[in-house]
């Protein structure tokens, strides 16, 4: 069974840069749906300590383990939206984490065109280029609108009158569309490559590098 883990030994560098670019980026994320909620009037995340980038607070041991063997993880903080004090306050929590994703893409995408610039090892320019791929890979991923994606968070949160509750067919599409996204999973990598090709050559376009 090829297991993520086999890479500690085919390319152990691969493997460490791989482990350390999720675990920074899903505890940014989270970090950034904490810090939301506590500036819209939710202090429940901050109060159980999830205002860190520490990964067993925010990922849990279960999601290393799974890191570490099948190479995917998970992060979650708890947010009580009845304590939101504004109108779109749940979507601006949801969509806090994806888009500090993008921007951790944007700065991997800016950081990789730097690195080959200057002649960079071989291990920088792996960690900016998996950067952002990655980053750009949980931004589209998390704002696909089902739950419990964020992007879920952010269409109920503008539209607060759509609910699982009260419609089988939304039921129904839920089911269908995470089957599809199992089933499709690396066509979501493929798009990243191609977004990150093109931000790349956009970036090195617009600063001359």
């Amino acid at each position: 069974m090829n297991l993520f883990i086999n890479m500690l030994s085919s390319n152990p560098q691969q493997f460490f840069i791989w482990i350390f670019v999720v675990v920074f980026s899903i505890c940014c994320h989270e970090y950034a749906h904490a810090r939301v909620a506590l500036w819209q009037g939710d202090p429940t995340a901050a109060d159980m300590g999830h205002l860190t980038l520490n990964p067993l607070k925010q990922m849990g041991m279960i999601s290393l383990v799974m890191l570490v063997f099948i190479g995917i993880a998970y992060g979650q903080v708890p947010v009580n939206t009845e304590q939101l004090k504004y109108r779109y306050s749940k979507a601006l929590v949801s969509l806090a984490g994806p888009l500090t994703n993008f921007i951790l893409f944007i700065l991997f995408a800016f950081a990789l065109v730097l690195a080959d610039n200057i002649g960079a090892s071989e291990a920088a320019i792996t960690l900016f280029s998996i950067g952002a791929v990655l980053n750009i890979v949980l931004f589209i991923f998390n704002m696909i609108p089902v739950p419990p994606l964020d992007g879920w968070g952010v269409l109920t949160g503008i539209f607060p009158d759509i609910s699982l509750h009260k419609s089988e067919f939304i039921k129904g599409l839920v089911l269908c569309v995470m089957l599809l996204i199992f089933i499709y999973f690396n066509y979501i990598f493929q798009i990243a490559y191609a977004i990150t090709g093109y931000t790349v050559n956009f970036i090195q376009h617009l600063t001359g590098l």
